[in-house]
């Protein structure tokens, strides 16, 4: 249908024809409400006469419309008028792209310009939801800056790049298939149906592989389509041509379109690698998202002599780099995904831009490690996280990516850090170090790795971390696994070498040395040359030290990151210590706290970009408290301490514990009198307590003999001696005595199994001596199994493992065999039995109490499905963070308000740190 001058749709009075195509008329119309010049397109009857189709069209054009942004045509209105369904449009003038191509290619300065808008446009539209899907010159307008007056050619002395305006955005999904000759299902908007004689469809020649086989289009096509409108551009010619359709498609789909670098030898490279990584044919070989693409345009634009590069229509603007938070299960998305940050590059460095991510309420990041890690090109982003199903492992989530996604054989995941290539994660897990692929695919072993202290993946391969067995420093085993060999050691007073990194060059090591009296806030920052040089000691008072290629050295103190000058030729700091970024999460516990004490949750991209988690320090002191079966919550120590790992006494009246003051070692506190006692003193770490049944002795960890973390006891008033009970190269943790008095339950992570349950028996009695028997494995499997715990009659052991995919609380008889019943459903950790009940208690992956009611039948033994013992939750601690008074009606715990602090918990992005460093600290 066609309307003359004067007609009228609506308020819009047509004024002149502009043209016509697959997607209907164009009209030059005054908007007589507005008095203003509008564009109207008349929609085509199969659109107006299909209902369904004009409702989705009219919802689509809606979200378009939504659209605000200066390279994409504005679309002001959706109107039928007399059974003709129209669209108000922005009136341009100018000429289109592909108007302008018919006389070759542009100047290299224009194309990159043009590039820059077109791939601006395109991330606004993206991040919105909305996807071309047939992106072509004919739907690209030039327009002159500055007005609406006719486009003048470059060639005709025109100063700068034209406007870019990107038409039909969003609207080509609602054109009808095309069938063309050769049968294949096409979709062109704009264009004459496909002629009998088979002609090419000039929008097949921008399609992406994978809508020629079919397949939903989504960015990551239109990237592709940019890549041909790219490579058009400055080349005069399409990337992808053939003399029939079937060659047309056999080229898209197979073939690669000359070299840039043969075709424009002026070219910068980078260019011609932008243009490779658009025309992949696989759509997750290509730029994830136009963010992506646009900041690497940007970047050739910055490289470019300004001789050869012009003025560039996008305003200049303060580098910016990839945001997107961690989601999906234990991670809440608040913040713009994938949403990428850039600038052209000025003489005066970028002030550093900052965005936070909040996370939501069920966000469970681990803050006792370093549990956020990003690769080095800045591409993803991996954290340990929980999901829905209470599974803590590690997730992964890709630039544009709208979702984390979690990768397979990572449960219990702990401290992951990136290859050099971006290409894998190494982590530690149940006793060992691993590996997986970014891509997933199933974890790999590579060796026995008692703690997790902190990796670094070096450049020649190998991976160096902290040995497997206490005291023997830092260790390095090659990346396709193996046995470690000591790569250092431990200096007198030294308890352990952690957090390290490899320098650039495989130069040296970097890492942090904690001493047996003093936290992590007093540790000693170390360089050692490689392969063999001496030890050089930093700086004194500092943890978790990073170099990067600013050339600074930093670290943090006191929850604060300091940067240091740092000469890389001698190994030594060349200035002071600035402070650069506060309120970063960090854990400055000592060693028996945890083996993630020592570390921050910050990371950095090899672009500049520091990404880290804000919080409090996790070994902030916390009071504690009593909570019982309503939630009511009443001081039970209301001063405040780092502690971990609370048990009662079996009367009840006193509750041991690890302190941390300075060093961790074990106290008692009689809770009726307010009065805290020190148990344990001398070197090393002392952690864990478990009280004897007749209350009169408590074991412990401790690595005061050459740091290695075996078991010990001593009388509970701190009296007499301590004795060692066991002698084993690696780290074992008590867990409970059998009523009897006879066994001690505990559990040792072994090279080869992972965590196993253990069984120590004890000879003798009070009056003449005991004597530790020789430990026996109670269980063994490839899975962990940790915190074995005696039934108060001594004929069960109730225990948690990951033998589901996750930590789950199961129950054994004692001394077996026999059955075995799983008593958590959705996760559980850290059993606690009942004295004066048939219940079974244990902590759920949200930090909520949980218990079991059981009956025992025989040899049988039966549990109904656990419930929540209490609305309120608990602050996890570290380690086992709560116990059941012996009266079973009120645990000790820190019950904070978890539920708030997990709110304040925020990954924050600061991009153009680099420059910000080099600023601060020349």
């Amino acid at each position: 249908m066609l309307l003359g001058p004067g007609a009228r749709l609506g308020p819009y009075e047509i004024q002149s024809a502009i043209g016509a195509g697959g997607m209907g008329e164009v009209y030059k119309a005054k908007d007589t409400r507005l008095d203003r010049i509008v564009a109207i397109k008349v929609l085509p009857s199969h659109v107006s006469d299909d209902p369904a189709l004009r409702e989705r069209f009219e919802r689509e054009a809606r979200t378009v419309a939504a659209l605000n942004h200066s390279h994409i045509c504005t679309l002001h209105d959706v109107g039928s008028h007399e059974g003709v369904d129209y669209l108000v449009l922005e009136y341009l003038e100018g000429q289109t792209l592909a108007d302008r191509l018919t006389k070759g290619a542009l100047p290299l300065d224009q194309a990159l310009a043009i590039a820059i808008q077109i791939a601006d446009a395109l991330a606004t539209a993206h991040r919105a939801g909305v996807v071309h899907r047939d992106l072509k010159p004919g739907n690209i307008m030039l327009v002159r800056k500055g007005g609406p007056s006719r486009l003048r050619d470059a060639s005709a002395g025109q100063a700068g790049p034209p406007d870019v305006k990107l038409l039909d955005f969003g609207l080509a999904k609602m054109t009808p298939t095309v069938v063309a000759a050769s049968g294949l299902s096409v979709a062109p908007t704009g264009m004459s149906p496909v002629t009998i004689q088979g002609a090419i469809l000039g929008t097949l020649q921008y399609m992406s592989p994978e809508q020629i086989e079919g397949q939903e289009a989504d960015a990551r096509s239109d990237i592709f389509a940019f890549g041909c409108v790219l490579y058009e551009m400055l080349t005069g010619r399409k990337a992808f041509e053939g003399k029939t359709q079937a060659s047309l498609i056999a080229a898209i789909m197979t073939a690669e379109p000359p070299s840039l670098s043969t075709m424009v030898p002026i070219a910068p490279p980078t260019l011609d690698r932008v243009l490779k990584v658009c025309l992949a044919k696989e759509a997750d070989d290509r730029w994830q998202t136009a963010r992506d693409l646009l900041r690497e345009l940007r970047w050739v634009a910055d490289g470019a002599p300004e001789a050869m590069i012009g003025p560039v229509t996008a305003p200049a603007r303060s580098r910016r780099r990839t945001v997107w938070a961690v989601a999906t299960g234990s991670v809440v998305v608040v913040s713009a995904v994938a949403l990428w940050w850039t600038s052209s590059r000025t003489s005066v460095s970028p002030t550093p831009v900052r965005l936070e991510a909040t996370l939501g309420a069920d966000v469970s990041i681990d803050t006792l490690g370093a549990s956020v890690a990003v690769s080095p090109d800045g591409s993803v982003l991996t954290f340990v996280g929980r999901s829905r199903e209470g599974v803590q492992q590690l997730f992964v989530r890709r630039l544009g990516e709208l979702r984390a996604v979690p990768l397979a054989g990572t449960i219990n995941a702990r401290d992951p850090f990136f290859s050099p290539d971006n290409q894998w994660i190494a982590f530690f897990a149940d006793g060992t170090l691993k590996k997986v692929a970014v891509t997933g695919g199933g974890a790999v072993t590579l060796c026995a790795a008692g703690s997790d202290r902190g990796g670094w993946w070096a450049e020649d391969g190998s991976i160096v971390f902290q040995a497997v067995a206490s005291g023997e420093g830092l260790s390095q085993v090659g990346s396709t696994g193996g046995k470690p060999t000591p790569l250092t050691k431990l200096n007198s007073g030294e308890v352990t070498h952690r957090w390290p990194q490899v320098l650039p060059g495989n130069k040296a090591v970097l890492y942090t040395a904690h001493s047996s009296i003093a936290g992590f806030d007093d540790a000693t920052i170390v360089v050692r040359s490689l392969p063999d040089g001496t030890p050089k000691i930093v700086l004194r008072g500092g943890f978790y030290a990073r170099y990067l290629r600013t050339g600074h050295l930093v670290y943090i103190h006191q929850g604060t990151l300091f940067a240091l000058p740092f000469d890389m030729a001698r190994l030594e700091p060349k200035g002071e210590p600035i402070p650069v970024i506060e309120g970063i999460a960090t854990y400055s516990g000592t060693a028996g706290t945890g083996g993630q004490a020592g570390s921050a949750q910050i990371a950095w991209t090899e672009t500049g970009t520091a990404i880290y988690l804000a919080g409090q320090d996790a070994g902030t002191q916390a009071p504690i408290e009593w909570m019982d079966r309503t939630g009511r919550v009443m001081s039970l120590r209301a001063t405040g301490a780092i502690w971990s790992d609370p048990q009662f006494s079996p009367d009840g009246r006193r509750l041991a514990m690890s302190v941390v003051t300075g060093v961790s070692d074990v106290f008692t506190y009689e809770w009726t009198r307010d009065a805290l006692t020190r148990v344990t003193f001398g070197t090393g770490v002392n952690a864990k307590p478990v009280w004897t049944p007749d209350g009169k002795r408590l074991v412990f960890r401790s690595s005061r003999n050459a740091g290695v973390l075996n078991l010990y006891w001593q009388r509970a008033d701190g009296s007499g001696d301590v004795q060692r009970l066991t002698d084993s190269p690696n780290p074992q943790f008590p867990a409970s005595w059998h009523p009897a008095g006879k066994f001690l339950a505990f559990y040792e992570t072994r090279p080869q199994t992972g965590n196993d349950l253990m069984m120590l028996p004890m000879e003798g009695d009070e009056a003449s001596g005991w004597k530790p028997g020789k430990p026996t494995v109670f269980l063994s499997t490839p899975f962990a199994e940790q915190e074995p715990v005696f039934s108060p009659d001594g004929r069960w052991i109730a225990y948690q493992s990951t033998e589901s995919g996750r930590a789950e609380v199961y129950v054994r008889p004692f001394p077996g065999p026999g059955g075995r019943w799983q008593i958590s459903t959705d996760g559980g950790t850290y059993p606690v039995w009942s004295r004066t009940r048939r219940e079974l208690f244990y902590g759920s992956p949200d930090n909520r109490l949980m218990v079991a009611s059981y009956v025992v039948e025989g040899d049988a033994f039966r549990s109904d499905k656990p419930r929540g013992w209490s609305e309120r939750r608990f602050e996890s601690r570290g380690g086992r963070a709560f116990d059941l008074h012996p009266d079973g009606e009120r645990f000790a715990l820190d019950a904070s308000d978890t539920d708030a602090a997990i709110k304040q918990d925020r990954l924050v992005f600061v991009f153009n740190f680099f420059d910000e460093l080099r600023r601060i600290a020349p």
